[in-house]
Formats: C-alpha cells, sequence, structure tokens
C-alpha cells in the first residue's frame, strides 16, 4: 500500500492540527507516511527518544521553538493552523503588533499588484525584519531561518516595482536580508552557505550606498573567520571594516573588537587588548547604532573581551568579564545566555573551579540543547572534556547530562 499523496488532506491529521495534539500528530504522520521515528527526527530535529517520549505523551511540546520545528519540518500547511496564505502579506511568525491591519493590507495589494510600493509598504517591511531578529534570539536560527528565506523572496520579487529613491531602499533592504540570512547560516555551522550571503549582502550595500552594511558584513566574515580559528584572517577583515567609509562608530566597534579577538586567537596579547582597549572607548561613545546591531553594548563588549582572555588562557579575567557580561543581557537572549555561559564554564573549568564550572554548564544547557546547537553545545562538551581530563568527578555529571539531551 503506498502512501497517501497528501497526508493533510487526511481528517485524522487534520483534527490532530486543529487541537495540536502532537502526540497524535506524529504517529498519525509516520503511519500515513510509513517513515520510523528516525526519519521524523531528522526533518524535525528532534532525536528519535524525544520522538518516542512525545508519541507516548511522555514529554509535552510546550516550548514555541520545538512547535515552530514541527510545523517547518513536516510541512504543515498554514491554513491548518488558522492561518491562510493570502492573509500573511509576507511569510511570518505570529507577531502580534508588528505589522498594522492598514500596513498588511497594504502588503497584500501590493504582493498582488493592486498597489505601487512605497515607503510605507518598505518601513512595514522592515519592522518585520527586525522582529524576527530578535525572534531568532529567543528560539534560534533553525526555526528562523525558513522564514526569513522566504520573506527573502519576496522581497526581491519587489525591485523591478521601484523607481529611483525607492529602488536604493529596496537593495538596501535585500542586503540587511542576506546579512542576516549570513548570520543564521554561520550559526549553524554552514560557512559556505553563510560566505555565499556575506558577499550578496556585500555586494548590495555597495550598490545602494549602505556603508554601515558594507562595514558589518566584513565584520561579520571577520567572525566566521574567528569561529574557524583563522586568526590572522580575522584581524585582516576586522581592520578593513573599521576602515570602511560609512561606518557608524558602533559598527567600527564591533570590527575593531573582532581584530583584538583575531590578535588573541594568535596568542598576540598586546595587539589584542590594545585593539580592545581601543573597541571600548569607541562602543562608549556610541550612539548611532544601526538597527541590526540593537543588541550592542557594553554588556556585548565585556562578554567578547571575555571571549579574548579565553584565547590567552587568562581564565580569571575571562571570567570576570563573562559574568559581567551576562548580567546585562536580557532573559529573552536565549542563544547568547548559552553560547556565554558555555564560555565562562569553560574559564572555570581552565581556572580549575570544577564545581563552578558545573553549575553554570546545567544553567545553560537547555537552551544550549534546544536552540545552541552546535557552538553553545559543543562548547559544553569541551568544558566536560576539560574536566575529565583533570579527573573531576563534574566532568562525569556533566557528560552524563549531555548525553541525556543528545
Amino acid at each position: 500500500m503506498e502512501p497517501e499523496p497528501n497526508v493533510w488532506a487526511h481528517p485524522e491529521l487534520r483534527a490532530a492540527v486543529a487541537t495540536e495534539d502532537w502526540s497524535a500528530l506524529l504517529k498519525t504522520w509516520r503511519r500515513l507516511t510509513r517513515s520510523s521515528q528516525s526519519k521524523l527526527g531528522s526533518l524535525v530535529g528532534l532525536a528519535q527518544p524525544d520522538i518516542s517520549a512525545i508519541e507516548n505523551r511522555r514529554r509535552k511540546v510546550t516550548s514555541i521553538e520545538v512547535r515552530q520545528r514541527i510545523v517547518h519540518g513536516l510541512g504543515i500547511p498554514l491554513e491548518l493552523l488558522g492561518i491562510r496564505h493570502e492573509e500573511l502579506p509576507l511569510p511570518s511568525l505570529v507577531l502580534p503588533g508588528v505589522v498594522s491591519e492598514t500596513d498588511a493590507e497594504r502588503l497584500i495589494a501590493v504582493k498582488k499588484g493592486g498597489l505601487r510600493l512605497d515607503i510605507a509598504s518598505l518601513d512595514a517591511m522592515d519592522a518585520l525584519l527586525a522582529a524576527h531578529r530578535r525572534a531568532e534570539d529567543t528560539m534560534g536560527s533553525r526555526t528562523i531561518a525558513p522564514l526569513v528565506t522566504a520573506q527573502f523572496e519576496e522581497v526581491a520579487t519587489l525591485y523591478d516595482q521601484a523607481r529611483g529613491p525607492l529602488a536604493d531602499r529596496v537593495v538596501k533592504l535585500l542586503a540587511e536580508y542576506a546579512q542576516f540570512l549570513a548570520w543564521m547560516a554561520q550559526d549553524q555551522d554552514n560557512a559556505p552557505v553563510a560566505l555565499g550571503w556575506f558577499d550578496r549582502s556585500y555586494d548590495w550595500a555597495l550598490e545602494s550606498g549602505y556603508g554601515d552594511m558594507a562595514a558589518t558584513t566584513m565584520s561579520m566574515k571577520a567572525h566566521l573567520a574567528w569561529s574557524r580559528g583563522q586568526g590572522r584572517r580575522c584581524v585582516r577583515l576586522g581592520e578593513a571594516a573599521a576602515s570602511t567609509t560609512g561606518a557608524s562608530e558602533a559598527t567600527r566597534a564591533m570590527a575593531v573588537q573582532m581584530a583584538g579577538r583575531g590578535h588573541a586567537l594568535e596568542g598576540d596579547a598586546g595587539d589584542a587588548y590594545r585593539r580592545l582597549d581601543e573597541a571600548q572607548q569607541i562602543i562608549a561613545a556610541a550612539s548611532d547604532v544601526p538597527p541590526w546591531l540593537y543588541f550592542y553594548g557594553e554588556s556585548w563588549f565585556a562578554a567578547q573581551r571575555g571571549m579574548a582572555d579565553l584565547h590567552l588562557k587568562e581564565w580569571s579575567s575571562a571570567a570576570e568579564n563573562l559574568v559581567t557580561g551576562l548580567a546585562g543581557f536580557a532573559p529573552s537572549f536565549r542563544r547568547d545566555r548559552a553560547w556565554y555561559g558555555a564560555c565562562l564554564a569553560h574559564a572555570y573549568a581552565g581556572a580549575g573551579e570544577a564545581e563552578a564550572a558545573l553549575s553554570t554548564s546545567l544553567g545553560v544547557i537547555t537552551d544550549a540543547s534546544e536552540i545552541g546547537r552546535p557552538h553553545a553545545w559543543e562548547e559544553l562538551h569541551r568544558v566536560a572534556g576539560m574536566l575529565m581530563r583533570r579527573r573531576a568527578s563534574e566532568g562525569r555529571a556533566l557528560f552524563d547530562a549531555l548525553a541525556a539531551l543528545d
């Protein structure tokens, strides 16, 4: 017996979606598609034991992030979730108040060709992109990236409608979308895709005279080099970003501190701290923060300085800076709290404070598992490895806690 060609037409599956009965939904989908729990898990980004626990009602689906994984992984039609395609001006999460009813009607008319693109429509698109940037802090890139990709494709179709200054505005918006998509690809450790999006963002930024975005893109390529252990490349890209014409002070500060972290990666403490001190002076006086750097300030700078300390094995200074940085992070910044929390655990482990390393790790392990893969998750594994090599019992405790969530 062949699987049904359109499983979402099946009344059992439609009823499970309507009531958000995730146990029934998963079991029915697997039965109709003749799929294993492992295959289903690979589609939605969950381990087979997690699928089994949900199906057998030992685990409830309570987080937005897991819900979105299931929705997008299985391709659940939006209309079954109470949202009709034609009612969505751009594919998005349900973000009340971001786009007003009037703006939504305007975007629908623009999308259908009944209204020419105007500044108000682009303002609404800007607001939606900004909202999804912030949603990604809480829900993670795996959930947000498919939606932002779909938004980008819709916005790209509007270029031919734009004339004069509006055309430049559309290209600027495309540059912002490409930069965000590059960041999310980087967050998922997909360097080739990230570099492709960074290059597109940089080209569009130059085309539209958007120096601040061109500098940001260069600085984020420095971050990508840093994440891959390429200290010299990180320094060069950071310095190039800092000298880009049109860069705001906040963007320059981000670029200079990236150069400092590149020097730290190379083991050059003198140049590392010199550039970090310079970046701190810039960020303290910066007032012209671009919208995509909404998170950047002294708390983030302190945390990033702690990262440089880690490279230089200045464990106490690293812990102090990371604690200071984390204290300024809002609870909604789950991904960043997971990452810098894992780095703080690394600093404690390096300093020989095994108990503090374990308690810090356990404090962020859930967020690291749910939205911090692969980076925060891998950092916690490194912490466990450091502790075990030092024969600390906390290392085995952390390893077991990680294994339970793998």
